[in-house]
């Protein structure tokens, strides 16, 4: 008998289980890769499945067994044979902290002390460094460095844990560090301590990991980090020591705790605790970003340092993508950089979640949580380029979606060349041969460019897809249905109407969308300018209600008056939560992507319903504008947020229950940026569980612009059929 074993079952030490258990069992045959598949022969395949499935390597993931059969004509003895023909993907792995076991190894004498490259089958960096499909050696970045004898001894050796480890290494054969300072001065000689040593005494640092660089400093040194980075107020992800440290600086939950913990080792928003280090690291904000040590290096460096948390983020001229080219670094202007000769195959910036209750809601799934698929049920090859910011790529083949890593603000420098890199390796790695490739509506976003050259490249159609209902698929994509009632919140994505969407009620399916509510519109006035000068919202508002705003001198509001008609106009939800924020005084400007809403949230969290916020509704038309003039000063600003944001929302559910009655629809859900806010998803959540409907929320996708290629793809595939 021969088996097809399909799921995660490359990189994570697969083939040394199934040896063990062959040899447990008596079974004589032999394993391989055969593409992105694991394929057994062997005499006894019953009896070694049934050692094997209670055996699983920690990081393997079996989605389904398929038996050949194939009578078995090998000889006695089982063995592990070289790998066959290039994947279609299914198995690509993800990178994984360091195991505990390595660790250890790591921090005892012994061959491997003090070597930040340690790892085994059950952890260590796998798609960052990785080439194409099989799983191999030579199609790492590892090529670069043979085995020595001791490390082919170790890959040889059914009993140790790095038996048939791919990229295994050591300091005689593997990778190395070295610390090189502004002066030009290059230390080999113990670079990580002594890097360590210059951050205890207050220097900033770039530091080079797996799927790319960190600029780094001590806490205390983070209001000196934010002038020489240029980053007045937006937050920092602070890296803490171990979980004793980080209950210093914030209260993780139980699921909080389990998500930091987890081999991914993302970084999670937990409440912080207050104190001027956290208020540094998080500006007005009632969270902080918080995770913990995943590679070696991270480790060693802690090992050395007195200080027990660094304030860790991506390491980037203001704007491009995370630098891994140890030749521009010096760019940055810090005052060392640790580097190694490793190379970086494929970029990943680190992960970031929060928890809603025990639910994942990513604003950006990145390293060690791609590559991942979502099954979706439609034959055929699609490819979706997502929007502008936040941006990812997906690519659909054989029944599955597959997302790229996080990409950037695609009107950035470099951005669209990587968004293109990063699809173009999904694509290889999963055989994508598009047939149709989706992008969003806007006529002058970045993407667009690359979108014309794989069309010619590939003779695929070209589909342009409304922002809003890219969002309610990817929506329905992450929850496995076919058709839903989506509440579609966020800044802005371009309509169908020529006005800018972002507070909508849509009736989706994969083949169409209706526009059944939204919010009234409002003008922008100056278009990118309100976006950032927040007054022109609320004298927008304030025009609309007939109310004096005197934010503007006579002159400027003559100027404001005049392009009350000519601005594009806007439904959009974060507008309004936007208004609100700077209507109640919580952000008189908006200094970097989301902070109005962000600084409204712990209002928002405190606030309590009260009278007199109720809108009018019109036809689907939410009356969002006429709540602002019925703010008198004399509530609690908590209470005013709370009740008009809780309103709002309620009257969109209202809407979408009303239609889901009379069409038969099952499902109501929220999706967009504004969703990822936990008060508002929680609002959500406990009004339709009111109805007769099932609430969908996003667990896998990211609730923001980042699942909009996923959606794209769906759609494109549909198309397709």
């Amino acid at each position: 008998m021969r088996v097809v074993i399909r799921g995660t079952v490359q990189g994570v030490g697969f083939r040394p289980s199934v040896y063990r258990s062959a040899i447990e069992v008596g079974a004589s045959g032999s394993v391989w890769n055969d593409g992105s598949d694991v394929v057994i022969d062997s005499d006894r395949c019953d009896e070694l499945l049934d050692h094997l499935m209670s055996h699983l390597p920690p990081l393997a993931r079996v989605d389904s067994i398929e038996r050949v059969d194939v009578p078995y004509t090998g000889g006695t003895g089982f063995s592990i044979t070289p790998s066959g023909n290039h994947g279609r993907g299914a198995s690509i792995p993800t990178d994984t902290a360091v195991c505990d076991a390595c660790l250890e190894e790591m921090m005892s004498p012994g061959r491997r002390q003090g070597y930040p490259f340690t790892t085994c089958t059950d952890c260590g960096p796998r798609f960052t460094l990785l080439r194409s499909m099989p799983y191999d050696r030579v199609a790492t970045s590892m090529d670069a460095f043979p085995p020595c004898p001791e490390c082919h001894a170790e890959y040889s050796d059914p009993s140790d844990r790095r038996f048939h480890h791919q990229t295994l290494c050591c300091p005689v054969c593997g990778p190395k560090y070295r610390l090189e300072l502004a002066d030009g001065t290059v230390i080999t000689d113990e670079p990580i301590r002594r890097l360590a040593g210059m951050l205890d005494d207050g220097a900033v640092a770039v530091v080079k990991g797996w799927g790319g660089m960190h600029i780094c400093c001590t806490v205390d040194r983070l209001e000196h980090l934010r002038e020489w980075y240029g980053r007045r107020n937006k937050p920092f992800a602070i890296m803490v020591r171990d979980m004793a440290s980080l209950r210093k600086y914030g209260e993780p939950t139980e699921d909080e705790e389990r998500m930091l913990t987890s081999p991914h080792r993302p970084i999670v928003l937990i409440r912080k605790v207050p104190s001027d280090i956290t208020e540094a690291a998080s500006p007005g904000l009632d969270n902080i970003g918080i995770f913990l040590p995943y590679t070696g290096m991270h480790h060693l460096l802690f090992s050395h340092m007195h200080s027990d948390a660094l304030v860790m983020t991506s390491a980037n001229v203001p704007g491009e993508p995370m630098m891994t080219d140890d030749s521009r670094v010096g760019e940055l202007g810090a005052d060392a950089y640790l580097l190694h000769d490793q190379p970086i195959l494929n970029r990943a910036d680190d992960s970031v979640v929060r928890m809603l209750g025990d639910r994942t809601q990513f604003i950006r799934r990145s390293r060690g949580n791609v590559p991942f698929h979502l099954p979706i049920g439609m034959m055929g090859d699609a490819v979706g380029l997502g929007a502008q910011e936040n941006l990812t790529g997906a690519v659909a083949s054989g029944g599955r979606i597959w997302p790229t890593q996080y990409i950037g603000n695609g009107e950035k420098i470099g951005v669209p060349e990587y968004l293109e890199e990063a699809v173009r390796t999904q694509m290889h790695m999963v055989g994508c041969e598009p047939q149709v490739i989706g992008i969003d509506l806007h006529p002058a976003y970045s993407n667009r460019r690359f979108a014309r050259r794989l069309s010619e490249e590939t003779g695929a159609e070209i589909v342009e897809i409304q922002h809003h209902w890219a969002h309610a698929s990817a929506l329905m994509v992450d929850n496995d249905v076919d058709e839903c009632i989506a509440l579609t919140l966020d800044g802005t994505g371009h309509g169908d109407d020529g006005t800018a969407w972002g507070g909508e009620v849509l009736h989706s399916t994969f083949d169409g969308y209706e526009r059944i509510g939204h919010l009234r519109t409002i003008p922008l006035l100056g278009s990118e300018k309100a976006l950032y000068d927040l007054r022109r919202l609320k004298f927008a508002m304030d025009s609309m209600n007939g109310i004096d705003n005197h934010d503007f001198t006579d002159g400027e509001a003559m100027i404001m008056g005049k392009l009350m008609d000519r601005s594009v106009r806007t439904s959009s939800f974060g507008r309004i939560l936007d208004t609100l924020a700077y209507t109640l005084g919580v952000c008189r400007e908006r200094t970097y992507d989301g902070e109005p809403a962000m600084r409204l949230e712990p209002l928002l969290a405190r606030g309590e319903l009260i009278d007199g916020f109720e809108p009018s509704i019109s036809d689907g038309t939410i009356d969002s504008v006429e709540l602002f003039s019925r703010i008198t000063g004399k509530e609690r600003r908590e209470d005013v947020a709370y009740s008009i944001v809780y309103n709002l929302v309620g009257a969109m559910v209202d809407t979408s229950n009303q239609y889901a009655e009379s069409h038969g629809v099952k499902h109501i859900g929220i999706t967009g940026g504004v969703s990822i806010n936990a008060t508002i998803a929680s609002m959500f959540r406990d009004m339709v569980i009111s109805t007769d409907h099932l609430p969908l929320i996003h667990y896998n996708v990211p609730n923001g612009d980042g699942g909009i290629s996923i959606g794209q793809t769906a759609i494109g595939l549909r198309r397709i059929q």
